[in-house]
Formats: structure tokens, C-alpha cells, sequence
């Protein structure tokens, strides 16, 4: 069933032409990752059937430039 939940999710991703790529990062799950505009998803199917979904809002006003790239390694770095 667990496996089940998963197929059909990619299905579905798939006919609506959203695009997504597939993370092992624990043990017990599959990670599928979406990004879209503005927006990144982070949805764990684990092996007890159970999913946990993150959403990543993009809090910016619009797009920056350059500049931005220091902020990332600033705030970051360790």
C-alpha cells in the first residue's frame, strides 16, 4: 500500500507535467521533491504508509540580482 501511495502520487505528477525529482535520505522513506514558482515541496512517503509534506514559500518580493549571492554566503557559511 505504501508503495502504492507513491506510484500514484508520480503518476499524477506526471500527467499534470509537474516536474519532480526522487531523494532517499532516511532509511525508511522515499522523498519526492517539487519545485515550482515560488514554492518548493518536500513529500516523504514512508514505509508505514504514513506522508509528511513541507511547503517552502518564497517570501521575496521578486526576483534580485547578483547581489543576493553574498546574503546566501553570509547567512550560511559556516
Amino acid at each position: 500500500m505504501a508503495l502504492q501511495k507513491l506510484l500514484d502520487f508520480l503518476t499524477e505528477l506526471d500527467a499534470r507535467k509537474i516536474h519532480y525529482t526522487l531523494a532517499h535520505h532516511r532509511e525508511e522513506s522515499i522523498m519526492v521533491l517539487v519545485a515550482v514558482p515560488g514554492q518548493r515541496w518536500e513529500i516523504e512517503f514512508f514505509a508505514d504508509s504514513h506522508i509528511e509534506v513541507e511547503v517552502f514559500a518564497s517570501a521575496s518580493e521578486g526576483l534580485e540580482g547578483e547581489e543576493a549571492l553574498d546574503r546566501l554566503f553570509k547567512n550560511f557559511s559556516n
